[in-house]
């Protein structure tokens, strides 16, 4: 049970992370997706033989800038957990009584 605490801690509030936390998210997606492009041009240019795998990894790349700019500016949606909040074990209410005594 104590190994159980350290792993999860108690959440004390129901805050959606900062901003910066998540600006800098976004920004990972971002950055992720439109890198995404440039090994699709490689490949196209590498497969120019075969016209179709080319024009293909050509056309795939082509909505990735549009994709990605919608993706990083979504903000996440709000969680609806209910805060897992700290409650006193039966030992330490007794222990507790005990002492008072």
């Amino acid at each position: 049970m104590n190994s159980f605490r350290r792993e999860h801690p108690v959440l004390i509030t129901s805050a959606a992370p900062s901003y910066q936390d998540q600006l800098a998210a976004r920004r990972r997606r971002y950055a992720v997706m439109m890198s995404l492009r440039i090994p699709c041009f490689v490949l196209a240019v590498v497969f120019a033989d075969i016209w179709w795998l080319a024009l293909a990894l050509i056309l795939l790349s082509v909505p990735l800038p549009w994709m990605a700019v919608l993706i990083a500016n979504d903000r996440p949606p709000r969680k609806a957990e209910t805060p897992r909040r700290l409650s006193p074990s039966r030992q330490a209410i007794t222990s507790a009584d005990e002492e008072s005594r």
